[in-house]
């Protein structure tokens, strides 16, 4: 090597040596320079093996100069991550990670699935109180680092670009696999900002323009089956006509500008995603259901010490209802309890003719979320209800069926709008509810327009041991 660089490089030199014990004297170098080596040295976790190691990184250190740093190429092996973290963290380094952009490996000619990273160590002079510096680059050039914590959360940084990494290369190299999902996060508060799903559908035909596109689900609306559920994904991806579909959910707490920012911040990351053999400069649709982001407004959030967080919000449906939810965080996909919101002039009344029926729908049509609102307790949110509803009419005489007098326990309250229903349109009924969670009660009557009456009362107990008890006084 030396003869070979001697003319066209005289200030290079090769020396043999053992980079474990090298005969440099301290603070030669400005600038160590390890592509490769510390991973092909640090093949396994013997005891041996980490102390060679160890030797490695204890002598790149002590042959820099402060300032200089070791830049240290490696796909970051579990093991050798670790390594590298917990050594230059102990103090007198700053530590930086950059992954290798995806450019630069197709450039190369690499097909390698895993993503391969250059850590930078610079050496800075101990002092105390001097602040651990942990920082992991951004993927897009130009964003900021973000500093991380412990070392524990810059490692977990670098194994969420592995795993992302892998599974892009499991949609490459299987489409038509099952369903894929993953969540994207915002860069500064690490709270998740949108979730992917990657849907297939291999049955369809490809042509120049139905390789891709990205499906925005309106907030406020990700719960309904159609975007909710996986089956309802496939379906909904085979509609619309594209080998591959990725349907993005927005998350609450997030703020959404129009559909055009969303564009805007998703065209680099969800290119990442599409299928293998998509043209160059292909234009990739958005699509959404409505033409925009739809309508989500956060009225209250509290704690349950029996169900943990909740939120209750106000979003635009399928049209231009709106309707109250109650959800629980713990299960985000699942709506609680849900009402119609009316104008407070269209409230709707239990003898409305069928004119006024027309009007009510055409102002909640044209509903404002700012607008001064009331809860629509005609309004049956669940198909089960409108059975249980219809099974309640029929007993024993349905032409007076309203009149009748009649004892009803319903065992969960929610928003209340099940036991309201029964209490408005049944006017002979004694209403009975039983709840388990003081929260759920508060909820109700603070959001949802429950009110206790002579007819209507609730119990805080277990539903169960209600029944139990109510069985055993006869």
């Amino acid at each position: 090597m030396n003869e070979r660089n001697a003319s066209q490089r005289p200030n290079m030199t090769y020396q043999l040596m053992d980079a474990t014990k090298t005969t440099f004297t301290d603070s030669h170098f400005q600038a160590v320079l390890d592509k490769g080596t510390l991973d092909a040295i640090l093949t396994d976790t013997e005891a041996g093996t980490l102390e060679t190691a160890t030797k490695l990184l204890t002598e790149i250190g002590r042959v820099l100069q402060c300032g200089g740093r070791y830049i240290c190429v490696s796909l970051a092996q579990a093991h050798v991550l670790e390594k590298l973290v917990t050594q230059f963290s102990q103090g007198g380094w700053m530590v930086r990670i950059h992954q290798v952009s995806e450019s630069s490996s197709k450039q190369s000619g690499s097909q390698f699935p895993l993503p391969v990273f250059v850590f930078v160590m610079t050496k800075v002079k101990e002092m105390p109180g001097f602040p651990l510096v942990l920082e992991m680059m951004p993927d897009d050039e130009g964003g900021k680092s973000v500093r991380c914590g412990s070392t524990n959360e810059l490692m977990d940084m670098v194994k969420e670009r592995q795993r992302y990494a892998l599974i892009r290369n499991r949609l490459n190299q299987n489409q038509g696999s099952p369903e894929v999902s993953l969540d994207l996060c915002d860069g500064v508060s690490g709270r998740t900002r949108y979730t992917f799903h990657v849907v297939d559908s291999p049955t369809i035909r490809p042509s120049h323009s139905n390789h891709f596109a990205i499906f925005i689900i309106p907030q406020g609306r990700e719960t309904e089956w159609l975007f909710g559920s996986e089956t309802g994904r496939r379906q909904l991806a085979g509609s619309v006509g594209f080998r591959r579909l990725l349907v993005v959910a927005l998350h609450r707490d997030q703020q959404y500008d129009s559909m055009e920012a969303i564009q805007s911040e998703l065209s680099a990351k969800v290119l990442e995603l599409a299928p293998p053999g998509l043209p160059d400069n292909q234009q990739v649709p958005f699509l959404s259901a409505g033409g925009d982001i739809g309508v989500r407004t956060v009225q209250y959030r509290g704690r349950s010490e029996m169900s943990g967080e909740y939120v209750v919000e106000d979003v635009r449906g399928d049209g231009t209802s709106y309707f109250r939810r109650l959800i629980f965080l713990s299960n985000q996909n699942v709506v609680q309890s849900e009402a119609r919101l009316l104008p407070s002039n269209t409230q709707s009344g239990q003898k409305k003719k069928r004119k006024d029926k027309k009007k009510q729908q055409k102002a909640n049509d044209n509903l404002d979320p700012k607008t001064t609102h009331v809860m629509d307790k005609s309004y049956l949110c669940c198909e089960h209800h409108k059975a249980m509803i219809s099974g309640l009419s029929l007993l024993h005489n349905p032409g007076v069926a309203s009149e009748q007098h009649i004892s009803v326990l319903v065992v969960g309250l929610g928003g209340g709008s099940l036991s309201l229903f029964i209490h408005d349109y049944f006017l002979g009924a004694q209403v009975e509810a039983v709840e388990i969670d003081s929260a759920v009660l508060d909820v109700a009557c603070r959001w949802f327009g429950f009110s206790l009456d002579d007819r209507l009362k609730v119990h805080l107990a277990d539903g169960l041991v209600h029944i139990n008890d109510l069985a055993g006084k006869g």
